[in-house]
């Protein structure tokens, strides 16, 4: 029953944040000079109820070079061992992806690593890095860096944008992208919702299939949490645009994505509706479109066990096999 509670506060908090633009602040060390800076690892959070037990987390802060930006210090939180995933959050920051690593990388066996977007969570954003492709960039040259193989990304929301990003770089360490209820592109007749501009009231209601389960007060929020909360919009609006409008650009760009895509949408999710998900798969020639039942915008969170089994069911057998 504790691991149940547990779990449902942390999702609430995590449903809020998304509604605030919040997450909270990071735990990693400040980063060094050209260094990786490593927390020892520590219990991860409450996985699912039911799911296995947690794996250790390890947090680390790497400093990657990115031409036109110049040094970027990316912090990187990372669980478990074998098939590498990684994991990419939307507007709610790293908590909003944090249970679900737990919990696909305890029931998978993998390797999941959650890095936190420069800016979000306290963590530094150098004033040259202001964009999606800037920010796809930084990934790809940490996964140069870390020297990661058969990369499954995942990412949802604007992290599914940032997907879609590296995947048009054509790293050859990138195996295959899974994006969960992505922004990014234009689509007539289905715009996407912009963020900045209604209630907290609204956004809950667009963001999940069951508003009512996941609605909190954010003036009862810790005091770090609400000024994470003004460091995050901040952040979001920087990469992703305020009004948030997409890039008119990229639904044209797709047809260079030339690794197998899943793509998962939440039937309920009206900050981008189905249709549009749609119309995201079909840009992407490798690409499948998968809705998910009874859920949003953040399925990660509403309907983790579901996403999960979708995502490794497309990833795991080809990862594994190429293991072998």
């Amino acid at each position: 029953m504790t691991n149940r509670i547990n779990y449902t506060a942390s999702v609430v908090a995590a449903s809020a944040m998304l509604a605030t633009g919040c997450s909270t602040p990071s735990s990693a060390s400040p980063a060094g000079t050209g260094a990786t800076t490593t927390a020892p690892a520590t219990p991860g959070p409450t996985a699912a109820p039911g799911a296995a037990s947690p794996v250790p987390v390890s947090t680390a802060t790497h400093t990657v070079t990115v031409a036109g930006v110049g040094a970027v210090d990316v912090t990187v939180s990372e669980r478990g061992s074998g098939a590498t995933f990684l994991l990419l959050h939307g507007g709610a920051g790293p908590i909003s992806v944090a249970h679900f690593a737990d919990l696909f990388s305890a029931a998978n066996h993998a390797r999941v690593l959650t890095p936190t977007h420069p800016g979000f969570g306290g963590t530094p954003r150098p004033d040259a890095l202001h964009s999606i492709a800037e920010l796809a960039a930084v990934y790809v040259a940490l996964l140069d860096q870390l020297d990661l193989h058969d990369v499954t990304v995942v990412g949802n929301s604007i992290g599914g944008w940032i997907a879609t990003e590296i995947a048009l770089r054509h790293s050859p360490r990138v195996g295959r992208v899974v994006l969960v209820d992505a922004t990014g592109i234009v689509v007539d007749g289905h715009p996407v919702a912009d963020p900045f501009s209604m209630s907290l009231a609204e956004l809950m209601t667009r963001s999940y299939y069951n508003p009512d389960a996941f609605r909190i007060d954010p003036s009862k929020l810790p005091e770090a949490a609400r000024t994470a909360m003004a460091a995050n919009r901040a952040a979001l609006a920087v990469y992703g645009g305020n009004p948030s409008v997409g890039d008119p650009s990229l639904r044209g760009r797709l047809a260079q994505v030339n690794v197998p895509t899943l793509v998962l949408w939440g039937e309920a999710d009206r900050i981008g509706d189905p249709e549009y998900g749609r119309a995201y798969a079909a840009a992407i020639p490798q690409a499948r479109f998968q809705l998910l039942a009874k859920t949003g915008h953040v399925p990660q969170i509403e309907s983790p066990e579901q996403v999960r089994l979708a995502i490794w069911d497309f990833a795991g057998a080809p990862v594994m096999a190429h293991a072998k």
